[in-house]
């Protein structure tokens, strides 16, 4: 039995809400599980395997549609998104290693606020002012989650968490214009091979090369989590997504990453939530809930 049109047509708009959540809880278990790989095997030399085997992937899977998709675009089409995603996530994991996996989920998901305001200033992207109380809530959640009242300190690895969070609200802001005129495999792949050129760059001016005997079954069941869930599945669950919602709501969203994150690092590494953190937790949700259903969502006054 065929839905009615209504009824498709919700489902339509909930479906990419649904692929930023799902990568939400495969990064939410990627973080603090990249935390534990890293006490074994050093930042950039994992970084450059995990990217190297996930552009591998792609190529196996997707080579033939990714040459096509590169012939119909210019290299500008797709650079700056590519550039962002991959230092974003380069920051993010230096950001793991020097404080705690709730820490960065909580400066990583201040890509909400940065979002909005970096379509405005680049694309003078305005959005309805009904919004702002919805982000106000945002950060007071992400506050309440992942600070716990307040965060103990500031130091270089919350530096990295912020920039993290800059440089995935540009991933977003680029990456929502870059669609327009390259499709999401294509895109996702040329974000995957940025990313192993800097990660391995990295590695040998600063570890002195890519160095992975240190890693036993464990770390290597890590990093193929990592390059297929979290690099392949979250890279392209959020360039589909894209195809659909705005950059906006897609940041919106992503602030379920910390809950995720909270949730599995209380599992893996023993953080545990207090109350204030499970209040953070509901109000977080409670927002993507309330923004999916404004009814503007599309308009042009967003």
């Amino acid at each position: 039995m065929s839905l009615n049109p209504t009824t498709q047509k919700q489902t339509l708009k909930w479906l990419p809400i649904a692929f930023i959540l799902l990568q939400s809880t495969l990064y939410g278990f990627g973080d603090p599980i990249s935390k534990a790989a890293y006490e074994v095997v050093p930042l950039y030399s994992l970084l450059s395997a995990r990217y190297t085997i996930a552009f591998l992937f792609l190529m196996v899977i997707f080579g033939r549609r990714v040459v096509r998709g590169l012939k119909t675009c210019s290299i500008k089409d797709w650079l700056l998104p590519s550039l962002c995603i991959s230092c974003a996530y380069i920051a993010t994991n230096i950001a793991i290693v020097l404080t705690t996996a709730t820490a960065t989920a909580f400066l990583r998901s201040l890509s909400t606020v940065m979002t909005p305001l970096l379509a405005l200033v680049i694309y003078r992207k305005r959005f309805n002012p009904k919004h702002i109380p919805i982000l106000i809530f945002v950060v007071v959640g992400l506050y309440l989650l992942c600070g716990r009242g307040g965060l103990t300190g500031f130091g270089l690895g919350e530096v990295f968490g912020l920039i993290s969070a800059l440089l995935m609200a540009g991933s977003l802001v680029f990456g929502e214009k870059a669609l327009d005129k390259v499709d999401p495999v294509t895109l996702t792949t040329v974000q995957t091979a940025m990313s192993v050129i800097l990660t391995t760059l990295c590695a040998f001016v600063l570890e002195g090369g890519v160095h992975l005997e240190t890693a036993g079954t464990v770390e290597w069941l890590i990093i193929v989590y990592l390059a297929i869930l979290c690099t392949v599945a979250g890279y392209l669950l959020q360039n589909a997504a894209l195809r659909s919602i705005s950059s906006r709501m897609v940041a919106l969203v992503q602030c379920t990453g910390p809950v995720m994150t909270a949730f599995f690092s209380f599992l893996i590494l023993g953080e545990r939530l207090n109350l204030a953190g499970l209040m953070g937790a509901g109000i977080l949700l409670a927002c993507v809930v309330a923004e999916t259903l404004m009814s503007d969502e599309d308009s042009p006054t967003e």
